[in-house]
């Protein structure tokens, strides 16, 4: 008899929870704030911070993902710190590779020329004078470094386009032009 009861009791159970879904309307969520998050508007007002706003600036000291701090200043102090003391971090295949060859030609030989003589084809046009021949200049792998991240007189930084891996095999193709001059 207890088991003829336990057999219609999940029959019942069964035909209830058949019946009653409904494949258009789905069942109660249990925390639906979860994964159907509020949605606030950009640098609209809100009472979940302190200040009232709802866009809010990084916390102090934060880095971005994948950014690496560079602790030399942009100043002529800074330069030489980093002319001293500044050493590459790659290892002699990754300085040895192509792609600072590549990188040099992309964005250094316009002006720099593709020997590292200072007669690029803006130099040769006259569109920019000055620029300094590798073999006249005493530079080092952290110097050169240090002009790709800040730049220096009228060559700009180049930190927005190389990441600083690509500046290290760009300085390290510089110094191999500079002891082939």
């Amino acid at each position: 008899m207890k088991s003829l009861y336990k057999i219609t009791l999940l029959v019942g159970i069964a035909i209830t929870a058949v019946s009653c879904h409904n494949k258009k309307k789905p069942n109660y969520q249990y925390m639906p704030n979860m994964y159907e998050s509020v949605g606030y508007e950009t640098y609209s007002e809100s009472n979940a911070f302190a200040n009232g706003k709802e866009g809010q600036l990084p916390a102090k000291g934060s880095i971005p993902r994948g950014f690496e701090p560079y602790e030399y200043e942009n100043s002529t102090a800074g330069y030489e710190l980093a002319k001293a003391n500044l050493k590459s971090p790659l290892d002699s295949v990754a300085k040895s590779s192509d792609k600072g060859a590549q990188l040099f030609g992309i964005y250094c030989a316009i002006c720099h020329g593709e020997k590292g003589d200072g007669k690029g084809n803006l130099v040769k046009r006259e569109k920019f004078l000055g620029v300094p021949s590798y073999a006249d200049r005493v530079i080092t792998e952290g110097s050169v470094f240090h002009v790709e991240t800040y730049g220096l007189n009228a060559m700009g930084s180049h930190a927005n386009q190389l990441t600083q891996q690509e500046r290290w095999m760009v300085a390290a193709y510089v110094m191999k032009l500079k002891s082939e001059l």
